[in-house]
């Protein structure tokens, strides 16, 4: 076990305008059910006390989570003010076709933006169907990694599209993408891990999933041969950032681990350009 306050974070996944977002049916069980969750869920969070929650986990900088084609206004605030803490995450429809090419590129070109974000159980398409590939060729031209929702989602949602089999092809047939499975991978995780060993550009983030619930098989590898392939990220405030880094700082790594784990990997895999 390693004490954690040596360390800083990159988080790959918070979330500043739930309140944006209304009371879909699905947020609100995947809010009582899953993350046990109080109302503060569903609102907006400011500037000030996302830096401020930041601080207190240790976290340097925050990527945020918006739309690629209609972005929050909120969110776009965020860089703007502290350019030095945080970058964006832009989430893709690939149903949308070249007009969802064309704002993520626009919004590239102009914003602070670290990765683009594909979340399959939206639209219940795997993420091997050839509808996604145009996404895929268009990261690569932008030199711009990807993330893809793998496991069962929390919501009640479909959850067989979400399978990281489904990413195998896809590694094969454009191996210069680099491409992150988000959100764990439960309960396929042997399947993600030995897809992350036959492919040199496929990563995972453990966002939504607290450390205190990583598998034994995935604590091996970040040990061995996965410990530049795993990402820190909490999803908050679905998970806080605090809880999340407290635990990581309670996983038995070898030296060295966490500190790739928590920061060194996000460094290096999302790049902004400013």
């Amino acid at each position: 076990m390693t004490a954690l306050g040596a360390f800083k974070a990159i988080d790959g996944w918070v979330n500043v305008n739930m309140g944006e977002l209304g009371r879909p049916d699905y947020l609100v069980q995947v809010k009582e059910n899953y993350f046990k969750g109080g109302e503060e869920f569903f609102r907006n969070l400011s500037i000030e006390e996302t830096l401020a929650q930041m601080d207190e986990a240790g976290v340097e900088q925050a990527i945020l989570t918006t739309d690629a084609i209609h972005p929050s206004k909120h969110v776009l605030s965020f860089p703007k003010s502290e350019p030095d803490r945080f970058a964006l995450s832009l989430t893709l429809d690939p149903r949308k076709g070249m007009k969802a090419l064309r704002c993520l590129e626009a919004l590239v070109r102009s914003e602070p933006v670290a990765l683009a974000r594909i979340v399959p159980f939206y639209i219940d398409i795997p993420p091997n169907d050839a509808i996604y590939y145009p996404v895929y060729a268009k990261c690569i031209e932008l030199s711009l990694p990807i993330s893809i929702n793998t496991g069962i989602p929390g919501p009640p949602a479909p959850g067989e599209c979400q399978h990281p089999i489904h990413l195998d092809k896809v590694c094969l047939h454009f191996p210069e993408l680099t491409l992150v499975m988000a959100h764990g991978a439960d309960p396929w995780w042997d399947v993600a891990i030995r897809l992350m060993l036959k492919y040199r550009g496929l990563y995972l983030m453990t966002s939504a999933y607290l450390p205190r619930y990583f598998p034994p098989q995935l604590i091996h590898f970040m040990n061995t041969r996965g410990q530049d392939k795993v990402i820190f990220a909490s999803d908050h405030p679905a998970l806080s950032m605090k809880r999340c880094i407290e635990e990581a700082g309670k996983l038995e790594l070898k030296p060295g681990v966490l500190e790739k784990f928590l920061y060194g990997n996000g460094a290096r895999l999302f790049p902004v350009r400013r």
